[in-house]
């Protein structure tokens, strides 16, 4: 037997809301909303496309009316469902979600506030070799809309290696140590000798370490662009730091990977200040403020910078 498809179903007017009874305590609330919504949006994969991804959101708005209980919570739920199914993550698509939320509330509320959670994913080429592999960047999105003014916020992390510059030179030394005691003063020495003592396990005395690192960015953006610039500001911050954390490698990426950490020893200071480099020359970045963490392997603490500064 075929079953004829499901009719909505009618409110029932007769069902008790007390949503409207009398408030005790009367008082205007500044965010009332949910937290930790489950539901898919679509971003930019940095290819030219987009991706369906999972995220957590919050969604709240003003209750202005002081002698109202509460909002219309469902309402901001199903605009906020109904929004995302429309609406791609832009500055314009982000203010038509928050002014929708605030016309679901029906004269309750005047501004509205939205965090959006996910993790981007981003293909990324091997440094030599041709194979290429998916990274994932958690990613946070704040936008506020409050007297119709969209102020936008945008948080990402990037992970690198960092190589100890004092490690470093206590390698060097370490070599040349062992070099001088292995090789008499006195002694003329070819190319080929040298070469073949410092390729094998006698030419490395030492090693400097290294560790992965992690790059939080938070930016206040300026309202007037068409795209959130996450990419972009990735694509800059793992450049200027030049070593970001690889995914497919063969041999020849990973020396390509050393060398780059050779050419690029820093200290938690110094990577700081490579991240406000980009970020303070940015034009669609008004304020900016990143940590970087270096998780040390020669001691069991971290070591931790941060910087902050406005592009005014």
């Amino acid at each position: 037997m075929i079953m004829a498809p499901s009719l909505p179903v009618a409110p029932r007017a007769d069902l008790p809301d007390v949503a409207h009874q009398r408030v005790p305590l009367a008082r205007p609330l500044d965010w009332v909303g949910m937290e930790n919504i489950a539901l898919p949006v679509r971003i930019a994969d940095g290819l030219g496309g987009q991706l369906q991804v999972a995220a957590s959101i919050d969604l709240s708005v003003n209750l202005a009316n002081p002698d109202a209980r509460g909002i219309h919570m469902s309402r901001l739920y199903l605009q906020l469902q109904d929004g995302l199914a429309r609406e791609a993550i832009t500055p314009a698509g982000l203010r038509h979600l928050l002014q929708d939320g605030v016309a679901s509330q029906a004269g309750l509320a005047t501004s509205a506030r939205l965090k959006i959670r996910y993790d981007a994913l981003l293909q990324r080429k091997a440094l030599e070799s041709d194979y290429a592999g998916w990274k994932r960047y958690p990613v946070e999105i704040e936008a506020t809309l409050v007297d119709g003014h969209l102020n936008l916020a945008l948080s990402f992390a990037v992970e690198y290696s960092s190589t100890c510059p004092a490690s470093a030179a206590l390698s060097r030394q370490a070599n040349a140590e062992r070099f001088t005691r292995d090789f008499d003063a006195s002694s003329a020495l070819s190319v080929d000798a040298v070469h073949d003592w410092l390729a094998s396990e006698r030419g490395l005395a030492a090693t400097p370490h290294a560790q992965r690192s992690r790059a939080s960015v938070r930016v206040e953006l300026r309202p007037q662009f068409d795209e959130l610039p996450l990419v972009p500001l990735v694509d800059a911050i793992e450049a200027v730091l030049g070593t970001p954390v690889q995914t497919a490698v063969k041999r020849v990426d990973e020396q390509a990977f050393a060398r780059l950490n050779a050419e690029n020893l820093m200290f938690c200071e110094d990577a700081a200040r490579r991240v406000a480099s980009v970020l303070s020359t940015d034009a669609r970045v008004a304020r900016y403020d990143a940590t970087v963490a270096h998780y040390e392997s020669l001691h069991p603490h971290d070591a931790v910078a941060r910087v902050s500064g406005s592009n005014d």
